[in-house]
């Protein structure tokens, strides 16, 4: 089953829905011909992310009632709320409620639902400083966030729950992903959305360090087809899957890049690391996905990049004129 059929009139529940990879999603899917429920605190979410189709709902997936009873109405979960990194490394305590006992409010409601599917996000982080390269799926974690720390026992808990009480979950791992819709007036973005405000405005990029770290940055559509796949393919019960290029990218060189695809000037500049910028090189392989459920990234990184600045500069530019 394909895509283009897969997801027709299909019941279909998004934490976290009206956030960028989840309103990705949720799009997606609406075109695909789902049903799609939305469950967002809208704490870095928008209701204007979503089309009007969308049952949208203003909730925690800490509530565990509330997650019970919108479990109990679909066939497949998009599990895709969880606290930024930023956010988890300042408050702790909230990332674990968060991240780990939402999550297994999802999970313990899958479980009486006998559902389809459950997909969890989860996150490169969780390799931490790797020392090969890249990074397959069975590396072993090296924690060094708490972000880091409560994404990988929320994947120990699909796996728990999928070998104890046969839930089948799939747990997708995010490198870097990056495209329209990730607004860089949310102080949690990601480092390329606030590089392309920097230069619409004229400010300097800022990069923390030496802009040698290097990333694998990952379009969002592809993270999204990616997700999709996962929750459809029979081969993606109970496995781990990057999420990925396989193409290592220098900060330094993904600043230039923006330059050349915006056609601005400028500055970049160089600040003191941060307590988050503790992962040196991170390049990830994409071959077990490969594989088992045939996806590939379709964008190139100047491709990638390109979309997201025509996005930007149709969508997000005129609005930003409007306010002031």
């Amino acid at each position: 089953m394909d895509l283009e059929t897969g997801f027709r009139r299909k019941r279909i529940l998004v934490t976290g829905g009206a956030g960028f990879v989840g309103s990705n999603a949720v799009r997606r899917l609406v075109g695909l011909g789902a049903e799609v429920t939305v469950l967002d605190n809208l704490e870095t979410g928008s209701r204007e992310n979503l089309p009007p189709s969308v049952r949208f709902i203003q909730g925690d997936v800490e509530n565990g009632e509330l997650v019970s009873r919108l479990v109990a109405e679909v066939e497949v979960v998009l599990h895709l709320a969880a606290r930024n990194i930023i956010v988890s490394t300042h408050d702790p305590r909230s990332d674990f409620s968060t991240n780990i006992g939402g999550t297994l409010n999802v999970l313990l409601a899958a479980r009486k639902a006998r559902l389809e599917r459950v997909v969890y996000s989860s996150s490169a982080s969780v390799y931490g400083n790797s020392r090969y390269l890249p990074i397959n799926e069975d590396d072993p974690p090296n924690l060094l966030s708490p972000y880091a720390v409560s994404k990988f026992a929320g994947e120990s808990y699909c796996r728990a729950f999928y070998e104890s009480y046969e839930v089948p979950t799939c747990v997708v791992r995010y490198s870097n992903v990056y495209g329209p819709g990730q607004n860089a007036s949310n102080p949690y973005c990601g480092v390329i959305a606030k590089f392309f405000d920097a230069a619409l405005s004229g400010r300097p990029m800022s990069i923390h360090g030496d802009g040698l770290q290097t990333r694998d940055f990952t379009f969002v559509e592809d993270a999204v087809e990616a997700t999709l796949l996962a929750s459809l393919r029979p081969r993606a019960v109970g496995e781990v899957f990057n999420v990925a290029t396989g193409v290592e990218t220098s900060i330094s060189s993904m600043a230039k890049t923006i330059l050349e695809v915006s056609g601005r000037s400028t500055r970049i500049e160089h600040l003191d690391r941060r307590d988050i910028d503790n992962i040196r090189r991170r390049v990830v392989s994409i071959e077990k996905i490969r594989q088992a459920l045939h996806w590939v990234p379709r964008f190139t990184l100047t491709e990638g990049l390109t979309r997201t600045w025509t996005w930007l500069t149709a969508v997000a530019e005129p609005a930003r004129s409007r306010r002031n």
